[in-house]
């Protein structure tokens, strides 16, 4: 029989957050091993629970949600979003300018679909939540990624967004708080970002799902509040700032620019319309999830399992020699960096893979988030201090034999000093 092939329009898709190295870890739990799981942002299993008022809520109203819904979502819900980006001080939302959806991830999906033609580009950021790469190349584009600079915080380059627009390119991603870095845009980055999308006459694409997750006292601003003669798609949702992941509640909103997009949006409510509608149960927590406690501000406080989980995970990072990290602003992740000169590291998912053999630690490398180099690899603090401490510990482990494995001591000026070989490390798998 004539093999039946995956289509070519996949060729380019890549997500590695659920990648090979994941299902590795998967068989080796079937074989009895414990994996501490430092790889996906997903509170429910380290007991991040769901607010009860909006358990309880979803369940009375259960008895409604049998049939479709409108395609772009329940009334109540969208008003309450509404409500939301007045909060944001987005200016000219109405109830029509939102699209409810299953998660932000078939948003983003469906907003890409709804732009884009066969060579079209979009800006996307360098590191990158994967899917974003991934939705841009299956719609037919090529994602072009801008250098987000870790010596300045991670802060978007906006010479090189500048450098990297051709007359191809349909949109700017911006992923603020940003996933995987945890790094927090000012405003007057935002605003150069705004002036370049002025100038070529750009969609602004703003992922803004962690924009409750806030560390420090620090405060959160909408790109979309500060412009309205340009197209802005923000995207957000429960799953992170109301550990509601499984709701699979998110939205995208549209402001800014609209007279000149009439035909975009006739695209996007298209493809809402096609797939009917987003799940019912999820839309119902909507409502009271944004008018209600907002109980992220006591986890994210100083005294809040968030940040202490995050304190604690920033320290044990960069005490192991080599390995420097920006602390993150918001979100639930670090994005460390070992030094190449100490790490001389050829294949980063070879490297979290023996890690993961060796020491059950799984973790997702760098370049699964489109990163250039591999010299990073994403940690999520969700686990409780006695697991973060213990995986810490383990990675320390590994690293400290790393560097044995990859130097020859020397003497120099009568003091030890390490000379350094550059050779892959390959564990036995």
């Amino acid at each position: 029989m004539q093999e039946i092939s995956k289509s070519s329009k996949l060729n380019n898709v890549c997500y590695d957050i659920r990648g090979p190295v994941l299902d590795r870890a998967r068989a080796m739990e079937e074989d009895g091993h414990r994996i501490i799981k430092l790889n996906i942002g997903n509170p429910a299993p380290f007991g991040f629970a769901a607010p009860e008022e909006i358990l309880q809520d979803v369940i009375r109203n259960m008895d409604s949600a049998s049939g479709y819904t409108d395609s772009k979502g329940l009334f109540a819900a969208r008003k309450a979003i509404m409500h939301y980006t007045q909060q944001k001080n987005i200016q000219g939302v109405t109830i029509d300018d939102i699209i409810i959806g299953n998660g932000v991830s078939e948003l983003i999906v469906m907003a890409m679909q709804a732009l884009l033609n066969n060579g079209d580009q979009v800006l996307v950021p360098m590191p990158d939540y994967p899917l974003w790469t991934a939705a841009v190349n299956l719609a037919g584009g090529t994602a072009r990624h801008y250098v987000c600079d870790e010596q300045t915080g991670w802060l978007p380059d906006l010479k090189d967004i500048e450098n990297k627009i051709t007359a191809n390119t349909r949109g700017i991603v911006l992923i603020n708080p940003n996933n995987p870095t945890g790094a927090l845009y000012p405003k007057e980055t935002l605003e150069g970002i705004i002036e370049i999308a002025r100038h070529h006459g750009l969609v602004i694409f703003a992922d803004e799902i962690y924009d409750k997750v806030l560390f420090d006292g620090n405060t959160h601003t909408s790109v979309a509040s500060l412009a309205d003669d340009v197209l802005f798609i923000t995207f957000n949702g429960l799953s992170k700032n109301y550990r509601t992941c499984g709701y699979r509640a998110g939205w995208l909103v549209i402001s800014g620019e609209k007279r000149h997009a009439k035909d975009y949006i006739e695209g996007l409510n298209m493809l809402a319309s096609m797939r009917l509608c987003a799940n019912v149960p999820g839309q119902l927590a909507i409502q009271t999830a944004l008018g209600g406690y907002q109980s992220i501000n006591d986890l994210v406080a100083p005294t809040g399992r968030l940040c202490k989980q995050r304190d604690l995970a920033y320290k044990m990072l960069t005490d192991i020699p080599g390995v420097s990290c920006v602390k993150p602003k918001a979100g639930l992740y670090l994005f460390p960096r070992l030094d190449p000169k100490i790490y001389p590291i050829e294949d980063d998912q070879q490297f979290i893979l023996d890690l993961l053999l060796e020491e059950k630690v799984l973790l997702v490398q760098g370049s699964g988030f489109n990163w250039h180099a591999p010299d990073h690899f994403r940690v999520v603090f969700l686990p409780n201090v006695d697991d973060l401490t213990e995986a810490f510990t383990r990675i320390a482990r590994f690293l400290e034999n790393y560097r044995k494995q990859h130097s020859t001591l020397t003497v120099v000026d009568g003091k030890a000093a390490k000379e350094l070989q550059a050779k892959p490390h390959n564990a036995t798998a």
